[in-house]
């Protein structure tokens, strides 16, 4: 018998602490407004550090109650697999007779299919009113606020993506839609319901919360911007702009168009996403002034920042790196000694492997991270600034004004890619990107990064997208994965195939 279902387990601490919390949450929600009117639940997984989390019990709140009023005895305990094993006792009139929560099998899905701790459901009014604002949007969308920090796996230069389904009469009929929802959002820890609510789930009870908490606060937000007539999805929230009488500002779905000369209609890219090197940067800067920069400095700064936790962290990148390197025959590779051998042994062979991956053009997310952090320094002292091409910024303001969302993916760490267009020869360029993509998407020659990228992204086809880079693999990969692809022809960009079949441009003006 599995002792999780024991009378005596479920009578003991672990669970009765798991009530009482369930009880205190729902006071401090309805203090928010989030389970007002006896609507929204929260459920959350019993923690045993003796028990896989898969197994774990779980606790909901009941369904049709003043969630304010609730007592820890109210709660319902249900298996991993949802049975119920015990139901509180019946109250004397005018309560009802006690029922789980409806939202039970939507908490079941965030369970099963993102391993969640805990599950909120709010009513909160924010959450209601910003699945209003289109009506026809599939999606939320907000970039550049701080609180997106807050969301599991997102910056303050990312985009957050909230998918929105359909509401619908009862709530167990939400079950299918939401379940689609989190298979074709792989990153998102939220789904909105139109004219509802949010379902929000973290790894415990405090990232449901934390989250829950940062999401209603960019609700708000987005609503208060919209009042002013200012665009919350763009990176510097200027006025909400027109594209032939079409307020695109969050506009998700109505595919802005543009007229040709002849009078046809052509749809423009919902998304553009550029490469760096060779696309909006010349090679040269890459290869004769970022590369060298790390090579040289890569022992200074290893030295200068050794105990931080940033430098730890990239330390042990590099170990897990070179440790498949030697057992996979990597030419330049050499063992790293422990931490016990000395900072000055360490640092050294350090050194010598990073120097044989730059000299080696590795694409690997160890080399990456570090070279962003040595780069950063560099940024920082002006002794680097970056460098794009003349007709990048004209043509970034012109996508910007046209709500076409512009994000970066590179072999460079997120980092690097902020680094540079943060501090180019054209001044600060960030207010014109939507996010950044790096090697942890995946490298950029295989198609399954693409394939995440579009997921990401949240578009209702790949084809949704306009990829540009000068590298005829990256092309291919991009290709394959259903993106619209430009090949970009600049200076110093090795040659492409025969007949290799794509667009090419080599100007951003001409896209």
């Amino acid at each position: 018998m599995d002792r999780t279902a024991s009378q005596a387990y479920l009578e003991g601490k672990a669970v009765n602490e798991t009530r009482a919390l369930i009880s205190e949450l729902c006071r401090h929600f309805y203090n928010l407004g989030w389970v007002s009117g006896t609507g929204g639940s929260i459920t959350i997984k019993v923690h045993d550090d003796s028990i896989p989390k898969s197994h774990q019990l779980i606790l909901m709140s009941p369904s049709g109650v003043q969630k304010e009023r609730m007592e820890p005895e109210d709660m319902y305990v249900l298996s991993h697999d949802g049975s119920v094993l015990s139901a509180p006792s019946p109250k004397p009139y005018p309560h009802k007779p006690p029922k789980c929560s409806d939202c039970g099998p939507l908490f079941m899905k965030a369970y099963q299919m993102r391993d969640a701790g805990a599950v909120i459901h709010s009513h909160g009014i924010e959450s209601c009113l910003v699945t209003m604002l289109n009506p026809l949007s599939k999606e939320f969308r907000i970039t550049h606020m701080e609180m997106i920090k807050g969301i599991k796996g997102h910056g303050y230069y990312d985009e957050l993506v909230v998918p929105i389904i359909e509401n619908t009469a009862y709530e167990y009929e939400l079950t299918e839609s939401l379940a689609k929802a989190i298979k074709a959002y792989p990153k998102t820890t939220a789904v909105l319901v139109r004219n509802h609510g949010i379902y929000v789930w973290g790894d415990s009870w405090i990232s449901a919360k934390t989250q829950a908490e940062c999401y209603h606060y960019l609700f708000d937000a987005a609503i208060k911007l919209h009042q002013l007539g200012l665009d919350w999805t763009t990176p510097d929230h200027g006025p909400i702009q027109s594209v032939r009488g079409l307020r695109i500002a969050g506009d998700s779905s109505v595919p802005i168009k543009a007229r040709k000369a002849n009078g046809e209609i052509d749809p423009f890219p919902r998304c553009i996403v550029l490469d760096i090197e060779g696309t909006t940067t010349p090679i040269s800067f890459v290869t004769e002034v970022l590369f060298p920069y790390a090579r040289q400095n890569v022992g200074r700064h290893l030295s200068m920042t050794y105990d931080t936790p940033e430098t730890q962290d990239d330390i042990k990148l590099l170990r897990s790196q070179v440790q498949s390197d030697l057992e996979q025959g990597v030419a330049g590779a050499v063992p790293i000694p422990p931490d016990n051998a000395g900072k000055e042994e360490v640092i050294a062979a350090l050194v010598a492997n990073v120097e044989a991956m730059i000299k080696a053009d590795r694409k690997i997310t160890a080399l990456k991270e570090l070279q962003g952090h040595i780069w950063c320094t560099g940024y920082e002292n002006n002794e680097l600034k970056g460098i794009v091409f003349d007709d990048v910024p004209e043509a970034l303001d012109k996508w910007h004004a046209l709500g076409i969302k512009v994000y970066i993916y590179s072999s460079g760490s997120r980092l690097a890619q902020r680094l540079i267009f943060g501090h180019t020869n054209h001044g600060d360029l960030r207010k014109y990107l939507s996010g950044f993509f790096d090697t942890t998407v995946g490298n950029k020659r295989e198609t399954r990064s693409y394939v995440e990228i579009s997921e990401s992204l949240g578009v209702d086809k790949p084809s949704d997208i306009l990829f540009v880079t000068d590298v005829f693999q990256e092309a291919t990969a991009a290709k394959a994965a259903g993106l619209e692809v430009i090949i970009s022809i600049r200076p110093g960009n090795a040659p492409l195939p025969e007949n290799h079949g794509f667009k090419t441009t080599s100007s951003f003006s001409e896209i």
